[in-house]
């Protein structure tokens, strides 16, 4: 014992493993957390105050499922780990899509981030009954979907003709 440790408590270390299996639990919990969320929302889980090391595994976790997706946000110092529900978000475009093609009328969806509208107008990109366009600035900016009467194959003929 040296002269800088009189009086101080030991206390006995902890070993590597013990300290990876509670990050592991704590990582597991998580993921189970992110799972049963997943399936009723369409907007993204974030996780903050993660360590580089918990983003990454939560990243692996999720790679092979197509239903989830993954992205960290970096604000200043901070990251911000979303999982989004790629699966819920597609499934909620087809609905409202359908709602504007039986109503006839625009349907306005809530405002959302750039990777939400971008994953909702590559989902309805196929439809030729329909148009979508994000609208608005900022935190507010959101996506409108209406019906399109001629359809886009019809503008692609008129294009077609005005070419000749």
């Amino acid at each position: 014992m040296n002269n800088n440790d009189r009086g101080r408590k030991r206390y006995p270390r902890r070993s590597r493993d013990s300290q990876r299996s509670d990050r592991d639990s704590k990582i597991d919990r998580m993921i189970e957390k992110i799972k049963r969320e997943m399936y009723t929302t369409i907007d993204p889980i974030c996780l903050k105050n993660l360590n580089a090391f918990e983003r990454k595994i939560i990243h692996r976790h999720f790679d092979n499922n197509p239903n989830v997706s993954t992205r960290t946000y970096r604000d200043g110092e901070e990251f911000e780990l979303r999982v989004y529900p790629v699966g819920n978000l597609k499934k909620f475009a087809q609905e409202k899509a359908q709602q504007a093609i039986e109503s006839g009328e625009k349907v306005v969806l809530p405002p959302m981030s750039s990777y939400e509208r971008f994953i909702i107008h590559d989902t309805l990109k196929d439809h030729n009954d329909i148009k979508s366009a994000s609208f608005g600035e900022g935190q507010d900016r959101h996506i409108e979907i209406e019906p399109d009467i001629f359809g886009r194959g019809l503008k692609k003929i008129i294009k077609k003709i005005r070419l000749f």
